[in-house]
């Protein structure tokens, strides 16, 4: 078995969990995060527990195998007289969204037949097809990330004198898409497949799809968008910058053209968008939100890794990890205040702040603030990459952010 075909026993565990619920399973998440792995290794679990093949239904629709398959009638057919006539059959369609109206066979075989159905799809528009109408309600979606730096060092291998925080600077480098790990930190070979993995998300999940023509607008939007991670932008203020740039081919694009293909790249799992919350009001602004991206390697091979943007990509990489976390992860903004990261779930709520150093007084006074002027009770921590540093101020609990994504 390959490096990327390692278990990731949070992935699996969900699924297990699942396993003949009656709801589809399906898997969303960028191109080569691991989704199709992740399917052939719980079909194996499958057949530990004793489970027939002829009950278990594996398609790849990216494969040449199905290629004649392009219709709804076509997989229905296919599947129909595949499936056990009596016990369970469990089906996993990969990259389903290939096939036209794909959702109505999904839809007939839950009508028709007792199975255990799990899709995966690149694209956050699968969920938001007519697969919701059809299926409303007996669906659960599992967003799958790249890997976690638990599941980096999990997944490569390292020499023995190498330090942890010499492990995370590899992984702030390279990032966390699964195939990564088969080239040995080999950055020229690293990055040439980050690059290839972009140049396909581009062309089959933002360009055709949403028959996007002007690759040149996109390519400079999605460069904006990697530099700016962390930071505070609008429609407008990528509009002024596109005007700005004295070296851009387009002097101008239409705001809805520029929200078009921001959305494009966000139903693509490229970017992920993060609205602000008004601590004080209670609600959520409808403007200046923060977009970060998916992997932290595919920006840096689009614009180069620099030790000057460490703070930014700290704070991107600590906010994936909330995510894979299952939190609800807002900006928050409290007075004149922001603070970086409220990250809730039903039962509590948490307040980060995250800085490369606190070493600095002004910067530990600047970070510190926005925590201490928030008299709730919930609880508030800052994460930066010292070592020994102080624990806690006033409450506020101080991290090693190593240390936070190993907990």
């Amino acid at each position: 078995m390959s490096e990327t075909y390692k278990i990731r026993e949070t992935y699996l565990k969900t699924l297990l969990d699942y396993k003949d619920k009656k709801v589809v399973k399906i898997i969303t998440g960028i191109r080569r995060c691991g989704k199709s792995a992740m399917l052939s290794i719980f079909a194996n679990e499958l057949r530990k527990m004793n489970i027939p093949q002829k009950q278990i239904i594996e398609m790849n629709f990216e494969s040449m195998k199905f290629k004649n398959i392009i219709s709804h009638e076509e997989l229905y057919s296919y599947v129909a007289k595949r499936i056990s006539a009596k016990k369970k059959t469990y089906l996993f369609f990969d990259e389903v969204h290939i096939v036209e109206k794909w959702e109505r066979a999904v839809n007939s075989f839950l009508v028709d037949f007792n199975v255990d159905i799990y899709i995966t799809g690149s694209n956050a528009y699968l969920l938001s097809s007519e697969l919701s109408t059809l299926i409303s309600g007996r669906y659960v979606e599992i967003k799958m990330l790249p890997l976690s730096f638990k599941e980096f060092l999990d997944f490569n291998n390292f020499d023995s004198a190498l330090a942890m925080e010499d492990k995370f600077l590899l992984y702030a480098k390279y990032g966390g898409m699964p195939a990564a790990t088969d080239y040995n930190f080999n950055e020229k070979m690293i990055y040439e497949m980050l690059e290839g993995v972009y140049n396909t998300v581009i062309i089959k999940d933002i360009m055709q799809r949403n028959k996007i023509t002007d690759s040149i607008l996109l390519k400079k939007l999605t460069d904006f968008l990697a530099h700016s991670i962390g930071s505070i932008n609008s429609i407008n203020s990528i509009s002024n910058f596109l005007v700005s740039n004295k070296e851009a081919e387009h002097k101008s694009a239409p705001n809805k053209t520029i929200e078009s293909y921001i959305t494009a790249l966000q139903n693509a799992f490229v970017f992920y968008e993060l609205k602000r919350y008004d601590v004080k009001g209670k609600s959520l602004l409808k403007t200046l939100g923060k977009n970060y991206i998916v992997d932290i390697g595919i920006r840096n091979m689009l614009l180069g890794y620099r030790d000057a943007e460490k703070g930014h990509i700290l704070e991107n990489i600590v906010f994936l990890e909330l995510l894979r976390r299952g939190y609800k992860v807002h900006i928050g903004k409290f007075l004149n205040f922001e603070i970086d990261f409220i990250a809730e779930t039903p039962k509590e709520k948490i307040y980060f702040q995250v800085s490369e150093s606190l070493i600095d007084k002004s910067v530990f006074e600047r970070e510190i603030a926005p925590l201490k002027s928030i008299k709730d009770n919930h609880e508030k921590v800052i994460l930066s990459q010292d070592k020994n540093f102080i624990t806690s101020y006033e409450g506020i609990k101080i991290k090693n952010v190593v240390d936070f994504l190993l907990e």
